[in-house]
């Protein structure tokens, strides 16, 4: 032993010695470029010719480029899709990979729903796309004593597994908890959690099942909490898009960093909504007359305004809806208005109000007539696409919906509880080039 500790140290004195005499102390070394030809390690002689140098720097640029397009490909930005077009459904969907090896799903994506849920085969009264769960070797079920079990609407333990039912819409569905393989972006996520359909009644479900972005403790946020540091935001394409021109991006180093934001609040009522604070509205260039109670953010009724991808138009309660559709209706004079639906306000003349804006502290959202009209398909007739709150104690909120969330990002940051919002176009598709993503100043 001291035989080899005196060997290292003879070794470590010869290479001290070594580098003293290379470079002894306050020894400024030379930096040369790359393109040049070196005859020995220490002395530079021949240069490459002008036009041999240019080429090779472009080559190398060219290689560069490659690598660099590699990791942007790689960040987690999951295209999002209008499923009118594709699934037939009123949603926006993304493809999602499942077990292992994967199958892949169109789930509706959804802020205001906590819990993932996919169709599995054997469901009754699924759609015929599912998920074949003996298919996948990594899948198993959770049982009822485990902390997921307890995380779940209305659970149920009559056997083993832990079970759940859920209602959606005008439907309902049973559901057994399961965990498995999940992929959106480029890294599958292990082990996660979510409901595998066995029964299901009504047709407003989802048809491939639904990504929940909520807040709640098995929102796709809570589960990657450490990986995405409960940070996303995702850009609406126009409901008439057939491709993935949307998206859906993951983490805070994929989001913009020129943007307005206004604080994310939290209702304990409706824990797992996006509430922020609305204050005003404006038509055109004018503020309407609105009651504050109307914005008023209540925590023992649920009150206020949230942002929500899985509610088509927005909702009003009704001196705010009120509000502001007699002032576009004024704004049209003589006009005739006419309904369709439940749009109550409907022209078949070109609509003069130009933009609507819902104002939040330190963030206008201004809606330009794509984002609130509603055109026939020949553009015959255009309505205000938003709807008054119904008459009950449990929608007494105000819901900024996806068609007024089309060709926006919308940041959810909850790491820095805020929410913003800036104007993006995203219905069209754009050319894929290897260039880093930039950055949106917010519309205002």
């Amino acid at each position: 032993m001291k035989k080899a500790l005196h060997l290292f140290s003879l070794a470590t004195l010869l290479m001290l010695s070594l580098a003293q005499a290379l470079f002894p102390p306050n020894t400024n070394i030379k930096i040369y470029h790359a393109n040049t030809l070196l005859i020995s390690p220490f002395s530079p002689t021949t240069q490459l010719s002008w036009e041999h140098t240019v080429l090779q720097m472009q080559s190398n640029d060219n290689a560069r480029l490659h690598y660099l397009s590699s990791l942007a490909s790689a960040r987690p930005i999951v295209p999002i899709a209008a499923g009118m077009t594709i699934t037939h459904n009123p949603s926006y969907i993304v493809r999602a990979r499942i077990g292992t090896p994967p199958q892949t799903l169109l789930m509706a994506v959804d802020t205001g729903n906590d819990a993932s849920w996919i169709p599995c085969t054997g469901c009754v009264g699924c759609s015929a796309a599912s998920f074949d769960s003996a298919k996948s070797s990594t899948f198993r079920t959770v049982p009822c004593h485990a902390t997921q079990c307890s995380q779940v609407p209305s659970p149920s333990c009559g056997g083993a597994t832990c079970g759940f039912n859920w209602a959606y819409g005008g439907s309902s569905f049973s559901a057994n908890l399961v965990q498995d393989t999940f992929g959106l972006a480029p890294n599958p996520i292990a082990g996660y959690t979510f409901g595998c359909i066995q029964t299901a009644n009504g047709t407003s479900l989802p048809p491939q099942g639904l990504l929940g972005l909520g807040r709640g403790p098995l929102s796709l946020t809570s589960q990657t909490s450490e990986l995405y540091q409960s940070t996303f935001s995702y850009c609406l394409p126009n409901l008439k898009s057939a491709n993935f021109t949307g998206s859906l991006k993951l983490g805070p180093e994929n989001q913009p960093k020129k943007i307005n934001c206004t604080p994310l609040l939290r209702n304990e009522r409706r824990s797992s909504l996006y509430y922020a604070n609305l204050t005003a509205i404006k038509v055109g260039g004018r503020v309407v007359c609105i009651p504050p109670t109307a914005f008023a953010f209540n925590a023992s009724t649920g009150g206020g305004t949230f942002f929500d991808s899985g509610t088509m138009f927005t909702s009003l309660v009704k001196p705010a809806y009120t509000a502001v559709r007699d002032e576009l209706r004024r704004r049209m004079g003589n006009a005739t208005v006419s309904s369709l639906g439940g749009f109550d306000t409907c022209y078949t003349v070109p609509i003069v109000v130009t933009t609507i804006t819902f104002m939040f502290p330190d963030l206008d959202v201004t809606l330009h007539q794509d984002n609130f009209l509603i055109r026939s398909s020949y553009g015959t007739t255009s309505c205000l696409a938003m709807m008054a709150a119904p008459d009950n104690v449990d929608s007494v909120v105000n819901i900024i919906g996806s068609f007024q969330q089309q060709n926006q990002r919308i940041v959810i940051d909850e790491l820095n509880s805020r929410v913003c919002v800036s104007r993006e176009p995203c219905s069209k598709l754009v050319p894929r080039l290897p260039v880093r993503s930039g950055t949106f100043n917010a519309h205002n």
